[in-house]
């Protein structure tokens, strides 16, 4: 069988002449394939992937088969098609997609392949062969139609398609953001909720998370200054997460805990839990009391650090984003016993796009380095350490008093929180929500999450 190009090339050169000139070389071979479904040598499905849709075309109407590549119709100009040795290329509102076959088939929206009432995939996808192709496709203004080999047929809406391609995901972010320093967040003038509101309007919910998705933080204010009332608040938004520190925490700086937090002493901006293998998604905090001075907490956007390092250092960047290291938690103090290990690098991102969507950075927590290659760890150090210098610019700080009352929710995925030392008694109470639950809440009501 001679090469799939020169069939190929043949077929172009046919079908700009003659199209009827092709129909003995290929209607056989077409229509036989067709029947069966599939095709075991490679050299036969190239040809066929690329061919057999346009013969199918050509012996119902020849005139038809003079476009290898293909519009939606005459009066559109807004869609084209390819049909490729591997895939479909798609280009539509001027994004040039591609779909291997398998997941053309795979996706199906069919009643029989997707049961739309529970959003599940009926199809048995090992039952799908992998080097399967469509026996025909069409495509009109809005809707893209492919004829399986046994004669199912798939429909995809264009628009659908473009927003659930590779290339659409690959442009666009998962979660619509803002990064901001001091000066942005401040110009920005985000209102906090109001408690009564908030707890009794789903409208006042939308917007608190709304700025929560896209600042990372967000206050409700005019709480009663009781643990029962905190974790009243933070049940309207999510789930609370239990830990080994209890659902609800309620501390002074007693050193109740074998944690640095339980003391008076400043705290360096960092996350929480990194030594979780899955840290900890929100994090709550109320002020409620402090009969004293100092004690500001220290808020600072580590997407906004992270974006610095890509713009200047691309390489230091990638070198956080790929690196995994420990980060540990060991507690022996009165009856509290715990060790705590989680491993993932920095700076955690979607490989697609490169968009950071967690960070983990903690200088207390971070355990001994032996992930890392030794010709890697000086480059990690230095990468590590312009990080550390972005995070620290003190414009890049945005100080905050937490006074009863004022209730900070934080994304400790993404924003660093410390605080200044501070005199007298302080009493803060809290929690850690679930991630997932959050994010559930904010789709539930509209919001891309």
């Amino acid at each position: 069988m001679e090469p799939v190009t020169h069939r190929v090339n043949m077929f172009r050169k046919s079908v700009n002449s003659e199209p009827s000139c092709i129909m003995p070389v290929y209607q056989k071979e077409a229509e036989a394939s067709t029947r069966t479904g599939r095709l075991t040598d490679r050299s036969h499905r190239q040809s066929y992937c690329i061919l057999a849709p346009l013969v199918s075309r050509l012996i119902r109407t020849q005139n038809e088969a003079r476009y290898w590549q293909c519009t939606a119709a005459p009066q559109s100009t807004s869609c084209h098609w390819q049909l490729q040795e591997e895939c479909l290329e798609l280009s539509y509102g001027g994004l040039v997609m591609h779909f291997d076959y398998v997941w053309l088939r795979d996706h199906c929206r069919s009643a029989s392949c997707y049961n739309s009432k529970t959003n599940q995939r009926n199809l048995d996808t090992s039952h799908v062969e992998l080097n399967i192709c469509p026996a025909n496709t069409r495509v009109d203004d809005e809707n893209l139609f492919l004829t399986w080999p046994d004669g199912h047929v798939t429909k995809y809406n264009l628009s659908w398609l473009a927003q659930n391609s590779y290339e659409g995901l690959k442009q666009s972010a998962m979660q619509p953001r803002i990064i901001w320093n001091s000066d942005i967040y401040a110009n920005a003038k985000v209102s906090p909720a109001n408690w009564d509101k908030f707890m009794t309007c789903d409208d006042e919910l939308k917007k608190f998370l709304r700025n929560f998705l896209l600042y990372g933080i967000a206050f409700v204010e005019g709480v009663p200054p009781t643990v029962e009332a905190t974790e009243t608040v933070t049940q309207r938004v999510s789930l609370i997460r239990e830990t080994m520190y209890g659902k609800m925490w309620n501390f002074t700086s007693d050193f109740s805990r074998g944690d640095t937090a339980y003391t008076k002493l400043a705290l360096d901006r960092h996350t929480d839990t990194s030594y979780f293998q899955e840290p900890c998604g929100i994090q709550v905090f109320h002020c409620l009391k402090h009969e004293g001075t100092g004690g500001r907490t220290l808020l600072v956007d580590g997407f906004y650090s992270a974006d610095q390092v890509l713009q200047k250092t691309p390489d230091n960047f990638e070198l956080l984003a790929r690196v995994p290291i420990k980060h540990e938690y060991i507690e022996n103090v009165s009856d509290h016993r715990n060790h705590m290990i989680g491993i993932g690098p920095v700076l955690n991102v979607y490989p697609w796009n490169n968009e950071v969507y967690m960070i983990r950075y903690n200088n207390y927590d971070r355990a001994v380095i032996n992930t890392i290659p030794h010709d890697d760890v000086n480059r990690w150090y230095v990468a590590h350490r312009q990080l550390t210098t972005e995070l620290r610019k003190p414009e890049n700080e945005l100080w905050v008093k937490l006074k009863p009352g004022k209730v900070l929710f934080i994304d400790n995925w993404r924003v660093l929180h410390g605080r200044e030392s501070f005199t007298g008694l302080r009493q803060l109470c809290g929690c850690y929500l679930t991630r997932d639950d959050v994010l559930n809440t904010a789709r539930s009501l509209g919001l891309q999450a």
